[in-house]
């Protein structure tokens, strides 16, 4: 099954590209009135992501499990699952090949479902190790994660956090929810993170939840981690600032700043550069892959200090 698995986009572009053909055949075209471009144009795709998924998917953009999540890409944004049953592949991926108990092994295995299985829009690998460094760097008591996805983050965040650390992870999405969670308990850390449903918009209740059952206070939280709908980054900050939960010294951490980007996000980090932020630009790559280039920002709250500095911090 595994190896069928594999094999999957290699054998659908075959079969296009086959199809494709026959079609270019005058007495079919003549009859279907298509245009002959468009034939060529359709097999010559097919083909390369034949080639592509044969040699092992190094473009990212000739893989059908792309292709597919781009053809959703209206599901996609508006329910925050690509919407084909690649979230609930995943869950059943990682149940059947992860080590029960095994952090680890489950953020690998992860890995290499989104690199060689079904494309994932969680951080990746690459990217996850810029948190990785941010969690490690902040040594956070209380964490707060918007996007949980399938909890691919919320394994690699919990496996760096102090011990005595807490993560509380909001889902827009009440079917990711339930798959992080049951991730996460396979992989033994369901008691150090708290999958929330709601989103920091919906007019209040997620941010009273937090407050009243997870003791969110002023000053509690260390640090943020945002890759979530991108263009809610810049308001559900403010929302996290204006609750007070920030001190002096927590970070921020926002991914896909390019890819798909967060252009309001960013433009407001390198405004207040040096007065509420200090922040630095990871130069990296999206999601597995090494040819689209992509920015995660890691922002240090300074509160009301100030600082002639007016630009952000060179990369790390």
């Amino acid at each position: 099954m595994d190896l069928l698995r594999r094999m999957s986009g290699a054998i659908c572009g075959a079969a296009v590209s086959a199809a494709a053909a026959a079609l270019l055949t005058p007495r079919v075209r003549w009859r279907l009135k298509v245009p002959r471009w468009l034939l060529w144009l359709t097999a010559s795709i097919a083909a390369a992501i034949t080639v592509n998924e044969l040699v092992g998917k190094p473009v990212p953009l000739l893989r059908w499990s792309v292709l597919t999540m781009m053809l959703r890409g209206r599901h996609l944004l508006r329910e925050w699952q690509v919407g084909d049953g690649r979230e609930t592949a995943l869950e059943k991926y990682v149940l059947a090949r992860a080590r029960p108990g095994h952090v680890d092994d489950a953020i690998r295995i992860i890995d290499h479902f989104g690199r060689h299985v079904s494309f994932l829009i969680n951080v990746g690998d690459e990217k996850g190790k810029i948190l990785d460094r941010a969690v490690e760097r902040t040594q956070p008591r209380l964490l707060l994660e918007l996007g949980t996805y399938c909890g691919y983050s919320a394994l690699r965040m919990a496996r760096v956090m102090p011990r005595e650390a807490r993560l509380y992870s909001v889902e827009f999405n009440t079917a990711n929810a339930e798959i992080a969670r049951r991730i996460l308990a396979h992989a033994g850390v369901d008691d150090k993170v708290t999958v929330i449903v709601g989103t920091l918009g919906d007019g209040g209740e997620t941010i009273r939840t937090l407050k009243r059952e997870h003791n969110f206070v002023p000053g509690s939280l260390d640090l943020v981690f945002l890759d979530h709908d991108k263009k809610a980054y810049l308001s559900d900050l403010e929302l996290i600032v204006d609750a007070g939960w920030l001190h002096p010294g927590s970070v921020v951490v926002a991914d896909n700043i390019l890819v798909p980007g967060a252009p309001a996000y960013r433009a407001h980090m390198r405004h207040n550069d040096g007065t509420l932020w200090h922040t630095t630009e990871h130069r990296t790559h999206a999601e597995y892959q090494s040819v689209i280039k992509d920015l995660v920002l890691e922002s240090d709250y300074l509160g009301t200090q100030t600082s002639s500095t007016g630009t952000s911090r060179p990369e790390r």
